[in-house]
């Protein structure tokens, strides 16, 4: 397993503190927006390498045009290496809402590697953990059983919601990923909480300006995902 390891210190930094609590509250737990920012593209040419990113509210461009958000700016990086990104990330979205849309995903789209940003809304709502553990799992079965490989991201709770529940969601991340060996970052939002200049203007939500620093931390990832699995096509 590849991991990213988390900053030390993160927690005492208290205008990051605070800027994680409502930020994560916010997109993750309670937000009124429903529906994808992000449409799935359509069915790839054939033979054409596909990623699906399927993930919440910071994976589809809350709050700002899709095309500023950071698996925006993947796609278009990707695109000069003909792979496809799909992005099937909605706001609000649970593991349990991630895996009923999986398998039509996977038989649509036909995806060479799936990265999996799933998991924050089910500890802000106090889901307990186990069937976190239990969905991202089969997430990661119906993946691979597809033929595509899978990239784990975490994240971290607001300090509010106590340190053992925080763990308990980092240790569920961290058993999935060690027990199917997966590429895995703890906390891939880490850089962008730590600095709340990169909020948009109500103070709350991640800017065009963040997205940028979010694909800089996770694409060493994504460039492994891609390099160690060859695409199906190729």
């Amino acid at each position: 397993m590849h991991v990213l390891q988390a900053q030390n210190g993160f927690f005492f930094h208290l205008r990051s503190l605070l800027f994680l609590t409502v930020t994560l509250t916010v997109l993750f737990g309670y937000s009124s927006v429903t529906q994808a920012e992000v449409k799935p593209q359509a069915k790839p040419a054939p033979n054409e390498p596909t990623l699906l990113v399927l993930g919440d509210s910071l994976s589809a461009a809350y709050g700002m045009p899709v095309e500023k958000g950071w698996v925006a700016l993947l796609t278009q990086d990707l695109k000069q290496r003909n792979i496809q990104v799909v992005n099937a990330s909605i706001s609000g979205e649970t593991t349990s809402g991630g895996k009923s849309r999986l398998p039509a995903l996977l038989k649509q789209h036909q995806p060479d590697w799936v990265i999996l940003e799933l998991g924050a809304n089910d500890a802000l709502r106090g889901q307990v953990l186990q069937t976190t553990e239990r969905n991202l799992q089969q997430m990661v079965d119906m993946s691979r059983q597809a033929g595509a490989e899978v990239l784990l991201l975490g994240i971290r709770l607001p300090t509010n919601y106590g340190p053992a529940y925080d763990a308990l969601l980092q240790k569920t991340f961290q058993q999935v990923a060690e027990r199917n060996q997966l590429l895995f970052d703890p906390f891939f939002l880490e850089t962008v909480v730590m600095d709340p200049d990169m909020a948009q203007d109500d103070g709350l939500h991640p800017n065009a300006q963040a997205q940028p620093a979010i694909l800089k931390r996770v694409q060493p990832l994504i460039e492994q995902l891609i390099t160690q699995k060859p695409a199906k096509a190729a």
